[in-house]
């Protein structure tokens, strides 16, 4: 079996599961309960917390668990803009949004707020001069990905938030799912943060959601009290120290991966650019871990569907989006439809052997002679 799709989703590190394991049998009280063991929950979530917080440079109280990326970006989008609507209804998103974003946006349009979407340019980076003409009076949310999915482009996220301190009454938000663990960034002048953990070797079912302190929110789950005022629900312990630990490994082991998964994506480009048909559709400022790439001519689900058939895993584009439709991330940067509907995502990992892509060289040379 050969794993290219770590976009999608890691493998949960053992050290990880191992803690949530050890976690779930030792302190299964309820951290909301005022007994002792009740105590002693509500502790090691605190200590969690606090981890979490210094490694992002935030407030405890500005961390708020959710059950992952999607609950994360509808609680930042529709929370927010509820919140403030009395002070506009004008939201600014960019073309390489998550469904997760564009989702939350197409609701709130139908509650009368508009959007406008920001496009990329050739190197795929979103023009900050294009933003600020499109920034009103009555914009209350910019929300840009720090990563996209599809094709690991890092978008200029601390030069936006420096903008946006000219602008008190928008605030920004930034979806961080692709770029934890993967490429080094400042979220100071960032309001509000999506993390996702199962995209950095943590646990599926979990997010995290960084609020800056004087930013409000109207809830979308509500119920009993929780860690927060913003999303209720019995926290989930093991889930918070577990990943708040994966949080920990992936940033404290960032450089060392960032030098190995180089050499391997710089070795993946260089064979597939041999192939005629083969477009990258990468640009210099994409993250080393995605490599984007279309065959022209080529079905793209049908040779994903090849490569399974020889047990090689790979995705035709983002996992949320529909199947049988273009990519819309490689429609918005290169406006060609055909190396949008022929578009592949191969995605690496610290986990990805030599002997992992060999096995995909010779599979990828024999389905492409079959083209």
């Amino acid at each position: 079996m050969v794993y290219l799709d770590y976009a999608a989703n890691t493998v949960v590190d053992k050290e990880v599961l191992d803690l949530y394991y050890d976690v779930s049998l030792k302190y299964f009280a309820n951290p909301n309960s005022i007994h002792k063991l009740g105590v002693e929950a509500k502790n090691q979530i605190d200590m969690a917390t606090n981890k979490i917080a210094k490694i992002l440079n935030c407030l405890p109280e500005e961390v708020i668990y959710t059950s992952g990326a999607t609950e994360s970006n509808n609680l930042a989008i529709i929370g927010l803009c509820e919140k403030y609507k009395n002070f506009g209804k004008h939201i600014i998103i960019s073309s390489l949004e998550h469904t997760s974003i564009v989702a939350p946006v197409n609701y709130l349009t139908q509650q009368g707020f508009e959007v406008d979407v920001l496009n990329v340019s050739v190197d795929g980076k979103v023009s900050v001069d294009e933003l600020k003409k499109l920034i009103r009076d009555d914009t209350i949310l910019v929300s840009i990905t720090s990563v996209d999915s599809e094709l690991g482009i890092k978008q200029p996220i601390e030069e936006i938030g420096e903008v946006l301190k000219d602008y008190p009454n928008t605030h920004f938000h930034t979806d961080s799912s692709q770029a934890i663990g993967k490429v080094k960034m400042d979220f100071t002048n960032v309001d509000l943060v999506t993390i996702a953990p199962h995209k950095f070797y943590g646990l599926n079912g979990f997010g995290i959601l960084i609020k800056k302190k004087d930013v409000l929110l109207k809830p979308i789950i509500l119920g009993g009290k929780s860690t927060t005022i913003y999303r209720s629900g019995t926290p989930v312990l093991p889930m918070v120290v577990a990943n708040a630990y994966a949080l920990e490994k992936a940033i404290n082991n960032q450089d060392k991966r960032d030098e190995y998964v180089g050499k391997l994506n710089k070795e993946v480009i260089s064979f597939l650019e041999k192939h005629d048909k083969v477009h990258i559709n990468n640009t210099n400022n994409s993250v080393i871990y995605t490599i984007n790439f279309s065959i022209k001519g080529v079905n793209s689900e049908e040779f994903i569907k090849k490569l399974s058939d020889n047990d090689i895993y790979m995705s035709p584009k983002t996992s949320c989006c529909p199947n049988k439709t273009p990519s819309k991330h490689v429609l918005a940067l290169t406006n060609d439809k055909s190396l949008a509907k022929s578009s592949m995502r191969l995605s690496l990992s610290h986990l990805t052997t030599e002997e992992d892509l060999n096995t995909f060289y010779e599979v990828f040379d024999k389905l492409y002679g079959e083209i």
